[in-house]
């Protein structure tokens, strides 16, 4: 049975894991998931990954927005969300790849965004649970910003994991900033989600419907510490007292940055 989405195009953007995108793609093609349009946003890789790219054009028909030198995450989303042509955007990094009930998910997530049209973000993936949620329906929940809530994951109600939005997303919230680290990129786009009063949904169970895939040959590009983990007193101490302060820190960038 083939899952026609005519009104969404799946954005996806690379760069150098030209193995990871066409195992993405595969995915899709398996879970005989066809969508409006399908593009590429390639942020300056190497020749060897571009030659690889341009030899799945064919295959699975999708449009390449290339840049001649890396400008970074902010820069690749943009481009490609500007080709995009359809109302709605399926957005998700290459090394990712759905599970085989993502279609059926993916349906209610569409229908829900169709239906109400004051929702801006489906949110299908996650390290961790957004900390304020409430239940809205088929295994969705709402997220809902709290300011007395001293958790400091409520500040991304917006994140750069696999998500449908709105192809207007740029125009409610502003364009992804350019020149920074992407962490930093994905922490600004956080905060104007919720200055602009955004609303979401975030799937209940968030490990489920995407896998993250990195392999040795095209390991992560975005490296996190992992002095969270940590279970030394002293780490644990230090980890309380930096939480609180980017609480504080978070809190009054919603108020004063622009």
């Amino acid at each position: 049975m083939i899952h026609y989405f005519p009104e969404t195009t799946l954005l996806i953007t690379h760069y150098n894991r030209s193995e990871s995108l066409e195992r993405l793609l595969k995915c899709f093609k398996a879970l005989d998931c066809k969508f409006g349009g399908i593009v590429v946003s390639d942020d300056g890789s190497r020749p060897d990954h571009l030659k690889k790219l341009e030899s799945l054009m064919d295959q699975y028909a999708f449009e390449l927005v290339k840049t001649p030198v890396n400008k970074g995450l902010g820069n690749n989303i943009n481009k490609g969300q500007d080709a995009v042509k359809t109302a709605y955007t399926l957005y998700v990094q290459e090394d990712f790849e759905p599970a085989e009930i993502f279609t059926t998910h993916f349906k209610d997530a569409l229908d829900f965004m169709q239906s109400d049209t004051t929702l801006d973000i489906v949110r299908f993936y996650a390290y961790f649970t957004y900390p304020n949620l409430i239940p809205y329906g088929k295994g969705y929940s709402e997220m809902i910003y709290s300011f007395w809530n001293w958790n400091h994951l409520k500040f991304y109600c917006y994140s750069d994991h696999p998500h449908l939005r709105r192809s207007n997303f740029l125009n409610k919230f502003g364009r992804y900033p350019e020149g920074i680290k992407g962490d930093l990129t994905e922490y600004k786009m956080a905060v104007s989600f919720i200055q602009k009063k955004g609303r979401g949904l975030f799937y209940n169970d968030f490990t489920q419907l995407f896998y993250q895939k990195n392999s040795s040959d095209e390991p992560s590009t975005m490296v996190r510490a992992n002095w969270r983990l940590s279970e030394n007193p002293a780490v644990k101490l230090a980890r309380v007292v930096y939480l609180r302060y980017r609480w504080l820190r978070n809190t009054l960038d919603l108020v004063f940055m622009k």
